[in-house]
């Protein structure tokens, strides 16, 4: 029986512990999208409690204390850190076979040198050696990134924020790590959704443009994008609840968002068509500035109302979404490659059931000016465990190819969470090496190893085109 987590956790075969310990486990990390804090990385906090680095903000963990019985005065309410810190370590181990599971005894014994096992009676030990070392000056944001050989995050930022603390870590020599701010126009697009003419006010206002149309409209997000592209922007990221396409003028445009700034309701079809219009304009400019797009879409948002009613959206209470979108995506895709407009773009798709899907679509539009330029983005959200990562590697694999693949993501907003990449990384490894073992591929380590160290870290540092932090 092999031991817990030891050094060849997931690493099945001798080709699989090779690939990983001499090739993979070297390569720095590429976190090119997450959704971590600037302001905390450019002032280097520090955490006083493994709760405040562990279970502020994380919806997998925030679930699965939920799915344990736990009353959510332990989870998002006003129970102190510690006690929080107990509930969640009492129910960690029912989680056999869900990632959180190997995320949490990584992190405890990669960052906090614990080998032991988290539950309810070793909490304490851990709550106490955790703080400890919470408060040695190299466990601040900072040093975690650094000891994580963390080379490249892209955050998730609004249009119309300031981007100062880019600007301000940008200036700061003394930290190598590159931090980007990636375009998020979501709100911009959302016309349906409460809050949109307020949000389009601010964006005047920020971007110095009065919006009364869709002209003025895509006047104003040019404007921002611009001020992101001076800032080091290499990337945008589109969220999107289902895929949509509609055409429609600006005439109709035009109408749509007057409708919309009158605070009046707007139907679906004219949602679809606002959304369509501003997608494909976005995705011009991307081209224009260089940078990469992101679409994630099929996230069914808010469907407790109960707990949207009390305690609000963006608290771990979505999931996986009806609706597929094939046509939609596929179509925005086509108008854009006509136009000779499709920028490098990732597609992430919340179904594991669009993996086929998604691997034959890119195949449609791959490029000659970049190899891979149409990613598959990894297993996302809900898929981002053992199995989910092998079905969307194994399908990559099988129908388009898998060498050009930009690897892995956190989409976290904890700075322990970087440990996904060695996860990834492993599972990656191990896949590979039943293959070659398996005689599906040569034993050729130095092609072996230059496929794996180049989905690790290196596609990803060439698509994003990457350079040094001078």
């Amino acid at each position: 029986m092999k031991q817990f987590l030891d050094k060849d956790f997931l690493l099945s075969t001798e080709t699989a512990k090779t690939l990983y310990h001499e090739y993979a486990a070297k390569m720095p990390i590429i976190d090119y999208h997450c959704h971590v804090s600037p302001k905390e990385i450019f002032e280097d906090k520090h955490f006083d409690n493994i709760s405040q680095v562990w279970l502020s903000g994380d919806h997998y963990k925030w679930r699965i204390m939920r799915s344990n019985g736990v009353d959510e005065y332990y989870i998002t309410g006003g129970a102190s850190d510690r006690e929080k810190f107990q509930k969640f370590a009492e129910a960690l181990p029912k989680t056999i076979g869900n990632p959180m599971y190997h995320w949490c005894h990584l992190e405890l014994k990669n960052y906090f040198g614990y080998e032991g096992i988290l539950n309810g009676e070793t909490a304490e030990e851990v709550w106490k050696l955790t703080e400890e070392k919470l408060h040695s000056k190299d466990m601040g944001v900072r040093g975690l990134i650094e000891k994580s050989s963390v080379a490249f995050i892209g955050t998730t930022d609004d249009p119309i924020d300031s981007l100062e603390w880019h600007e301000k870590i940008a200036a700061d020599n003394s930290f190598k790590t590159i931090v980007a701010p990636s375009f998020r126009p979501d709100k911009a697009l959302n016309i349906d959704k409460a809050g949109w003419k307020e949000y389009i006010e601010q964006l005047s206002a920020v971007s110095g443009t009065e919006i009364t149309g869709i002209s003025t409209l895509k006047d104003a997000l040019r404007s921002r994008m611009e001020y992101f592209s001076e800032r080091g922007c290499k990337a945008s990221d589109h969220g999107l609840d289902h895929m949509i396409f509609a055409l429609a003028d600006d005439n109709r445009l035009d109408e749509i968002i007057v409708k919309g700034l009158s605070g009046k309701a707007v139907s679906a079809e004219e949602t679809a068509m606002l959304k369509t219009a501003l997608l494909i304009f976005c995705a011009k400019e991307y081209v224009r500035l260089g940078w990469v797009m992101q679409i994630h879409y099929n996230c069914l948002r808010n469907p407790n109302t109960t707990m949207l009613k009390k305690i609000g959206p963006d608290t771990g209470f979505d999931c996986i979404g009806p609706e597929n979108g094939s046509m939609a995506l596929a179509s925005l895709l086509d108008v854009l490659n006509s136009e000779n407009s499709l920028p490098r773009t990732i597609l992430y798709s919340l179904d594991a059931g669009d993996n086929a899907f998604l691997d034959t679509l890119i195949g449609s539009f791959q490029g000659t000016d970049i190899p891979g330029k149409l990613q598959h983005g990894s297993a996302w959200w809900f898929n981002d465990n053992k199995q989910g990562m092998r079905d969307q590697l194994t399908s990559l694999a099988n129908l388009s190819m898998l060498g050009n693949f930009i690897g892995m993501l956190t989409d976290s907003r904890s700075f322990l969470s970087y440990t996904r990449h060695e996860y990834f990384r492993r599972i990656l490894c191990g896949l590979v090496g039943e293959w070659v073992e398996n005689g599906e591929y040569p034993d050729d380590m130095a092609t072996l190893g230059k496929i794996i160290e180049d989905i690790s870290y290196n596609n990803a540092a060439r698509y994003f085109r990457l350079e040094e932090k001078q």
